[in-house]
């Protein structure tokens, strides 16, 4: 897994969504332990600080060191550097293993034997991700997937497609697979919409490649023109799976 995301790390704590609770009403009741949890490639914990309120401890892991500094410290997480294909952890240590928005960005053969190996007997691993939201305005819509696909699309990383095909074609060897969909709306502004784009990995290959440019600025005027002053009604679908280690 490559480190995508700390550059941006302070734009992704402010920026990206939460999940909604009816994805934790699905999960939750799965899971018939709670002693412990691990979120692996936790980002700034945003999961980790959820799961923290129903399970005894919580482990949560990333590679990013910026990412891990924009984490709400509490009582019973443990945050860590660790890569999600070789963790420190023992065999059988898990109740509920989660992986938010970031499957995509593992080498997810590795990372699914390692999950097997530190989940315990009947525990589960849910891995769920966001795709690219809408609005209620059509020509804010064409806009906005025309920077998605046009502009920022060269600067995608091919893997990046696992998102828009809900991992159906990332194999998934565990017992009792669940699929479940859902919506995150939110009340934007058209600041909040460019924070967000700028927290995208592509942007980030962008600035990379050309010495610090920001691509989101290429679009700021128009999306400012076709948004007005106020809020923008603004949803992401999210889609879920998980499954239970035999």
């Amino acid at each position: 897994m490559l480190d995508r995301f700390s550059a941006q790390a302070k734009l992704y704590a402010r920026y990206r969504i939460s999940y909604p609770p009816e994805l934790y009403a699905w999960l939750l009741p799965q899971v018939t332990a709670r002693a412990r949890a691990w979120d692996c490639a936790t980002d700034n914990g945003q999961v980790a600080a959820a799961l923290a309120g129903y399970f005894g401890r919580v482990a949560a892991t990333d590679i990013s060191a910026a990412q891990l500094a924009e984490a709400p410290a509490l009582p019973n997480v443990d945050y860590q550097i660790s890569r999600a294909e070789n963790t420190p952890f023992a065999a059988g240590s898990f109740d509920l293993i989660t992986v938010a928005q970031a499957l995509h960005w593992l080498e997810p053969a590795a990372f699914h034997q390692e999950a097997l190996r530190v989940l315990r007997p009947g525990g589960v691993l849910a891995e769920w991700g966001y795709k690219f939201c809408h609005s209620e305005n059509p020509a804010l819509n064409e806009a906005l997937n025309r920077f998605h696909n046009e502009t920022a699309g060269p600067y995608w990383d091919t893997n990046r497609q696992h998102i828009e095909e809900e991992y159906a074609r990332i194999p998934f060897p565990f017992a009792g697979v669940q699929r479940a969909g859902f919506e995150v709306r939110r009340q934007w502004r058209v600041a909040d919409m460019l924070g967000y784009l700028r927290s995208w990995s592509a942007v980030a290959n962008y600035a990379r490649q050309h010495h610090g440019a920001d691509l989101v600025a290429s679009v700021a005027d128009e999306l400012t023109g076709l948004w007005g002053p106020g809020e923008q009604t603004i949803t992401f679908p999210v889609f879920g799976r998980l499954g239970v280690r035999e």
